[in-house]
């Protein structure tokens, strides 16, 4: 493979999990729309699935940290 196939090849595994990563995003968005309150745990939860889905074939993110 040609090093301009390897970024094109990569660009399309890039553009696939980011498609996937909007699909949960939207798929919660409605669930939560047609509801009056959400929990923090719900909201973190999608957060969390949304972060493993952009980082799993990227190299690995640095972990976050909160400041209280």
């Amino acid at each position: 493979m040609t090093e301009q196939q390897v970024s094109l090849q990569e660009q399309r595994e890039s553009d696939a999990v980011i498609s996937d990563a909007l699909g949960v995003i939207d798929e919660a968005l409605a669930q939560m729309l047609q509801r009056e309150l959400v929990s923090s745990g719900e909201v973190a939860d999608l957060l969390l699935d949304v972060r493993t889905l952009l980082t799993t074939n990227a190299a690995p993110a640095p972990a976050a940290t909160v400041d209280v």
